[in-house]
C-alpha cells in the first residue's frame, strides 16, 4: 500500500520526498512501518519534527529493525521522541 496520490499532491516538496522515502526503504517491513506512520502523521509535523523524522530514517533498515524489535538495545542518540513514537505505532500495527 502506497501513500494516496491526493496526500502526496497536497504536501510540499520536502514532505513528498519523505513520504516517498518512507515507502521505498529496502526492507518490506520497514516500508510498512515507516510508510504507514508517515502517511498518518506527515501533514501535522512541524519543521523540527520533520528534521527528527529524517534523522531517524537516515539509519540502516537492519539497525532500525533490530532496535524496534528490541533485539539490540537502541543507542541513546537514536532513542528520540520520534523514534519512540514510531516504535509505539509499530506495536499497534497488524501485519497480517
Amino acid at each position: 500500500m502506497i501513500a494516496s496520490k491526493s496526500l502526496v499532491h497536497n504536501l510540499d516538496v520536502r514532505r513528498s520526498r519523505i513520504v516517498y522515502r518512507a515507502w521505498h526503504r529496502g526492507i518490506r517491513e520497514m516500508d510498512l512501518i515507516f510508510g504507514q506512520y508517515v502517511d498518518a502523521h506527515i501533514a501535522d509535523f512541524d519543521n523540527n519534527q520533520l528534521d527528527e523524522l529524517e534523522h531517524t530514517m537516515s539509519f540502516e533498515d537492519r539497525d532500525l529493525l533490530s532496535w524496534m524489535t528490541g533485539e539490540v538495545a537502541t543507542p541513546v542518540d537514536t532513542n528520540t521522541a520520534m523514534f519512540r513514537a514510531i516504535v509505539a505505532y509499530r506495536a499497534k500495527m497488524d501485519f497480517v
